[in-house]
């Protein structure tokens, strides 16, 4: 069995930092899944992945060569309420890789067995939630938004108890690393500041690596978290993405939507919508989403504090400067973002209205997100578009009455309409992972049938190009289709 060149610099971190453990070995591991462009990406053969020595290495099984299994330790706010100690409570960091951009990438199990942080749980996933992560974080990756992968798939031939008895499966995760706002809050929590010295100077090496270069490098690794995070939420809201569980250990401090739980895509836009179970408040509903990053960026500020400064009030000073950049960096990749859905290219400072505008009448309408600015990239490169659209509406002349200042402002962009509709289409996805196309494939890979789970990721494969033979994934559900609630899963 061919080794894997594992480079494991997390793994030689202090003990206190994880546990040592393996993965607890499977009845009888299948391969469901193999990602073969990001195993090729990885600098993996993926002929050699799907061999069955290497199936039983993704199911936790088999360690391979060069492997040091983990368990990462990490406490987390949880709906604002902060517990101590939370940590891999069902996934081991296998190891790091790098890649062939010369990139340094976790590779993670999830539903690999108990470890030390399972409070009790199994430490096993059901197959339904390891498709779900799988299809939704491809996807994302799809449509260029910063993400953990999905490298594989695998069934573990036995069962969990949830509400019922499931097939039980493995999920092969890639990150750009699994450390999360809630690491630095677990050695905060203990007063330990030598760890939190470690953890920080390990982040700037291995992800902001300018920092160490400034006369303040813990200051910058904050205003670099910021920035990542100001990046990437703008991102989520401009394809209609709800996190659902935006807790700070789901904070990825390398910028990256991380731990697809209860998430959901919007279909009609409100932007109350709340999808995840457990969110009764509406804490992470999907117009909440920015502030709520803002609150967890907070919370790492407060963690950073010790290094920011000797003197604690000069300390906190140097916290809230750098964190009053959120603000104002969030909102200008919004606003540029939504410029780009609705075919501008050049800045006017009225802008932001016609954007709210528009999402008003959506939001009155019922209107559909994806579809609404999907139509509208055609609308704009020929006003006989405009039916499509219309047709979106219950009152379609509320439509009017917006496009009619939207083509004024059109007018004076200097693109011509050919340009404007081709850079429309470029980031208006025609398809992406609706809730109710998610549970159909859940559903049937449950009782055996995986392909509508291999076609939807076909489709979502590439969200941007038309699909004849896939039409029917771009339409909203039908009103006995909808999903309204989504699960954990844990």
């Amino acid at each position: 069995m061919q080794d894997v060149l594992f480079d494991n610099s997390y793994a030689r971190l202090p003990p206190r930092f994880y546990e040592r453990v393996a993965p607890t070995p499977v009845e009888a591991p299948r391969l469901i899944r193999l990602n073969r462009p990001l195993a090729r990406e990885l600098g993996l053969d993926p002929d050699l992945l799907a061999q069955p020595e290497w199936v039983e290495v993704l199911a936790g099984k088999r360690i391979a060569g060069g492997s040091e299994p983990i368990a990462m330790a990490y406490a987390g706010h949880q709906f604002g309420h902060f517990v101590p100690q939370l940590g891999d409570g069902r996934a081991h960091l296998l190891g790091e890789i790098i890649d062939i951009k010369g990139r340094r990438r976790d590779i993670q199990l999830k539903g690999s067995g108990p470890t030390a942080f399972s409070r009790r749980g199994d430490g096993r996933a059901a197959l339904g939630p390891v498709l779900r992560e799988y299809i939704v974080s491809e996807a994302m990756a799809a449509m260029g938004i910063p993400t953990t992968r999905s490298l594989a798939a695998v069934t573990t031939g036995e069962m969990v108890a949830r509400e019922s008895f499931l097939p039980g499966a493995v999920l092969t995760r890639v990150a750009a690393s699994h450390i999360r706002v809630g690491t630095f809050q677990y050695f905060a929590a203990r007063g330990d500041v030598e760890a939190l010295r470690l953890l920080a100077d390990h982040v700037i090496a291995r992800h902001y690596p300018a920092a160490a270069a400034t006369s303040a490098p813990y200051r910058a690794l904050l205003e670099a978290v910021i920035a990542a995070q100001a990046d990437l939420v703008p991102r989520w809201l401009l394809v209609g993405f709800i996190h659902g569980v935006m807790n700070t250990d789901n904070t990825s401090i390398a910028g990256e939507t991380i731990d697809y739980g209860p998430c959901a895509f919007l279909d009609a836009y409100d932007p109350a919508t709340v999808f995840s179970s457990i969110d009764e408040y509406g804490r992470y509903a999907y117009a909440n989403q920015p502030s709520i990053a803002l609150w967890n960026l907070a919370r790492l500020a407060e963690t950073l504090l010790p290094l920011l400064a000797d003197d604690d009030k000069e300390a906190v000073a140097i916290a809230e400067g750098t964190l009053d950049a959120f603000t104002g960096r969030f909102q200008a990749n919004y606003l540029a973002g939504f410029r780009r859905k609705i075919g501008l290219a050049t800045a006017h400072e009225d802008d932001l209205d016609l954007l709210n505008g528009l999402l008003t009448a959506l939001a009155e309408n019922k209107a559909d997100f994806t579809r609404t600015f999907r139509a509208l990239s055609h609308a704009a490169g020929a006003p006989e578009g405009d039916a499509a659209v219309r047709d979106l509406f219950i009152d379609p002349t509320a439509y009017d009455r917006w496009a009619e200042q939207w083509r004024r402002r059109l007018a004076q962009e200097p693109t011509d309409e050919a340009t404007r509709r081709a850079s429309m289409l470029a980031v208006n996805p025609a398809y992406i992972p609706r809730n109710h196309r998610i549970e159909a494939a859940i559903a049937a890979a449950v009782g055996g049938d995986f392909e509508p789970f291999e076609d939807l990721l076909a489709v979502l494969a590439t969200p941007f190009e038309e699909q004849p033979r896939f039409a029917a994934y771009a339409d909203p559900p039908t009103a006995d289709e909808r999903v309204l609630r989504t699960f954990c899963g844990t």
